[in-house]
């Protein structure tokens, strides 16, 4: 029996790779002949870096950029030395829960510390980048970002047109000569789970601009912005991106990435189970195991262990899940590919006790061996 596990992190108790780990031991008690495999597992979002830190064994790379409000902060990002690859989360260095809500500003927030730590990657040398793009502070088209790689963006007399949302509408010419030569070296492939245009009702100033700090009188001045700054772009690189899908997400950070980085705008659940080689792993597998803290209706939703239920599939491999608590709801996963799901508690507890790490992973590996030993 080939079982191969990806389960999401159970946040606030195990790791991806732990919780992996935890279910593998149950596994290895019932059929201490199979041959198991863990893999770590994240969609993209919060915590996708540090589960391919550990998965991939990686090394974290700490730094300091320029917030998003253009103080100092403190950042990391992974770096798989092997393949020369950098995971990264925007949010580390330009994330809303960076700025106090008292604080937020979108005609100023920048993301000019995502391009300080993509250039210190490549310095280091990575030439594959995978960033995950949500949660930022920003509303900047990623101009921030692209100065930091060596852009140039002017106003119409010539002068630096600045940072921030501000800066959209005063952007006349841009200069791409100077930009980090290394960028042409390197893959950028982003983990981005939006459609939203760059500009309009649907695009990233109205849908996602209110969450940092837009207020409704600022919105059509702002997109007009955004939407000035498209107009200058398409003329400088000869094409236009603006209506594509997902370019208005992290505030057109995905549009400064398509058009100027010639990155590829991925859903961060392909992205990361192909970054960790699943597939390959599962063409033999006769059961999948994922899950995540808890399953429920938004799981079915194309989740994380949705996907890994999709990919297992396709090579007919049943598909279990566990998770710390599940739902009425959770029964929608059983149509989204997932054969069957078990709560990994036991007993009458506490949030804190079943949060507990010791706890959580006996809990994790006694559910897993009870289903194996069925199996």
């Amino acid at each position: 029996m080939k079982v191969v596990i990806a389960i999401d992190s159970l946040k606030g108790s195990l790791s991806s790779i732990e919780a992996g780990m935890a279910a593998k031991e149950g596994i290895l008690k019932a059929k201490p002949d199979a041959e198991v495999i863990v893999k770590p597992l994240a969609d993209g979002g919060e915590g996708t870096a540090d589960a391919l830190i550990e998965g991939l064994n990686g090394e974290r790379i700490d730094l300091t950029v320029t917030g998003p409000m253009g103080s100092p902060v403190s950042c990391y990002y992974g770096y798989i030395k092997e393949s020369s690859t950098a995971i990264m989360e925007m949010a580390s260095a330009a994330g809303i829960t960076l700025v106090p809500d008292e604080e937020k500003n979108p005609l100023l927030a920048t993301t000019y510390g995502v391009g300080e730590m993509i250039a210190n990657a490549m310095e280091l040398g990575c030439r594959n980048f995978i960033i995950g793009i949500g949660g930022s502070a920003t509303n900047d088209g990623g101009i921030g970002m692209l100065k930091a790689l060596g852009y140039e963006f002017f106003d119409k007399n010539g002068e630096d047109a600045g940072e921030g949302g501000q800066a959209l509408a005063k952007v006349s010419s841009i200069n791409t000569k100077n930009r980090n030569p290394l960028i042409s070296e390197c893959t950028f492939r982003i983990a981005c789970d939006v459609n939203n245009p760059l500009c309009g009702e649907n695009g990233a100033t109205y849908i996602y601009g209110p969450q940092k700090g837009v207020t409704d009188g600022f919105k059509a001045n702002l997109d007009a912005g955004m939407a000035n700054f498209s107009k200058v772009t398409a003329a400088a690189l000869g094409h236009d991106d603006s209506k594509i899908a997902g370019v208005g997400a992290a505030g057109g950070l995905g549009f400064a990435f398509l058009s100027y980085i010639g990155a590829e705008l991925t859903p961060g659940i392909e992205l990361i189970l192909n970054a960790v080689g699943l597939e390959d792993e599962l063409k033999n597998a006769d059961i999948a195991v994922t899950g995540e803290g808890r399953l429920d209706h938004q799981t079915a939703m194309g989740k994380a262990p949705v996907g890994v239920a999709r990919l297992a599939k396709q090579y007919a491999a049943k598909v279990v899940a566990f998770a710390g608590a599940v739902t009425e709801g959770a029964v929608a996963c059983n149509d989204a590919g997932i054969d069957a799901f078990f709560p990994i508690i036991r007993g009458i507890t506490t949030l804190e006790e079943a949060m507990n790490k010791e706890n959580a992973h006996k809990n994790m590996a006694a559910a897993t061996e009870q289903v194996f030993r069925l199996l």
